[in-house]
């Protein structure tokens, strides 16, 4: 009899769960390899707060200069649009570094609650490297049906993009 009054409402309610749900975390990795040692590469990626040299997308970078934890770093968009973005852990021995958003802003990249980590790694032989970056986030909108530019497809295509574009600029500076 006892069992009976727990199974019941427990039945009962396990058909309402089945419909909830919300986001899913999503993740973004891209690398590119270096024509240059690791110690090259490193110099110009571990300067969290100068992005803006390597990557024009971005118009303005500026920074508390701090390369540890708790570092922060705002990202001016060339579309006006803001991001600021905190260090958690920084390795200059390791090559390595992992930041996440403090401020978000979906005007400037359609995600929400990213965290990245950055690193160099020895590439083919001694005169190459590896830059990797990789990232979990969740979409711009985490209602349980976002606009189209704010959904799963949105955040992981402009996250890639984001990455992408970023790997690019260092590779030109870097290999110049």
């Amino acid at each position: 009899m006892n069992i009976r009054k727990l199974v019941i409402p427990v039945l009962l309610l396990l058909p309402s769960s089945v419909f909830a749900h919300g986001p899913t975390p999503q993740k973004a990795k891209e690398s590119i390899e270096i024509i240059a040692p690791v110690e090259k590469s490193w110099e110009s990626v571990k300067q969290f707060d100068k992005i803006s040299e390597w990557y024009s997308d971005i118009k303005i970078s500026t920074g508390d200069g701090k390369l540890e934890s708790g570092g922060t770093r705002t990202l001016t968009f060339q579309n006006g649009e803001k991001l600021v973005d905190e260090l958690d852990f920084f390795s200059d021995k390791d090559h390595e570094y992992s930041y996440r958003i403090k401020t978000e802003n979906v005007k400037a990249l359609p995600v929400s609650s990213y965290s990245v980590t950055v690193k160099v790694e020895p590439g083919n032989n001694d005169r190459s490297s590896i830059i990797i970056l990789k990232s979990r986030f969740y979409r711009g909108d985490t209602g349980n049906t976002p606009p189209d530019n704010l959904n799963d497809e949105a955040a992981v295509k402009a996250m890639t993009n984001y990455f992408k574009n970023i790997l690019s600029g260092l590779k030109q500076k870097i290999e110049q």
